[in-house]
């Protein structure tokens, strides 16, 4: 198997917390849906309310949290919630940045990452240097050859403008990195955990023109099997089908106080 027996225990534990956690917590949301809970009952509405609270929980936390769990034998630093990065960013990169930005938007350039990055390293110690608000990196890996990856999870299907808010974020970490470092071996990128398509491919065609798709964007089983080697997706989704074997009967009970008396 990929994962070791104490991958797989970390990940299993982390599930199981974070469920039991929820569970003893809730309680259903006090918005009065009157329609809804005579036509599908309390019962269905409250458990609907969860998985929108788990949903949430996985793609704000529990993600990221196994992600560095499932990379950290394969990486000199595997760290979820990276907080130790600079906020410093150059006036001139920051021009770079828009230049790239506007060409991509007008079509007057196809994404083109390796580039892009070059063209941020050449003026990123270079002109007046300002303080920004401090980055929030879900996932930050360096292998052992010192290329250094920031990951920002993503599990929503964006629209338009939050597409180009995500690139400009992504070319920022570059020009903040360059401010320090101005040769750094560095990635930067989107990772998907699912494919909310399946079994359709991940529809990517939203992030063409803005992104470069095979530079930036890892979907499913690229983004965790890039993280812990082949197979590694298969085997956490079968982790997670045993979790929910395993707490199925406690979801169940807590859930059935909301059904109605007869």
């Amino acid at each position: 198997m990929t994962l070791s027996k104490t991958q797989r225990d970390q990940i299993s534990n982390l599930l199981k917390e974070q469920i039991r956690r929820k569970l003893s917590d809730y309680s259903p949301e006090s918005n009065n849906m009157p329609f809804h809970v005579r036509l599908l009952g309390q019962d269905r509405m409250a458990l609907f309310s969860f998985i929108q609270s788990i949903n949430t929980t996985l793609g704000t936390s529990v993600f990221e949290q196994v992600a560095a769990m499932i990379a950290m034998p394969h990486f000199k630093h595997a760290i979820n919630q990276y907080k130790d990065f600079n906020n410093t960013i150059s006036d001139k990169a920051q021009a770079a940045i828009q230049h790239i930005i506007d060409d991509l938007r007008a079509a007057r350039a196809k994404p083109d990452k390796p580039a892009e990055i070059a063209e941020i390293l050449r003026v990123a110690q270079t002109g007046t240097l300002k303080k920004i608000k401090r980055p929030r990196i879900d996932l930050f890996l360096e292998s052992e050859d010192g290329t250094e990856y920031y990951f920002d999870l993503k599990t929503a299907k964006p629209n338009v403008d939050e597409i180009v808010g995500f690139k400009r974020k992504m070319l920022e970490w570059v020009a903040i990195r360059g401010a320090i470092n101005p040769k750094p071996k560095i990635y930067t990128g989107l990772a998907i955990p699912y494919n909310p398509y399946e079994p359709q491919p991940y529809d990517r065609w939203t992030f063409q023109g803005m992104f470069d798709l095979s530079n930036e964007i890892k979907v499913a089983e690229e983004f965790w099997d890039f993280l812990g080697g082949k197979n590694t997706y298969e085997e956490l989704l079968q982790i997670f089908e045993d979790v929910g074997i395993e707490l199925r009967p406690e979801i169940d009970a807590k859930f059935a106080t909301f059904a109605p008396k007869r």
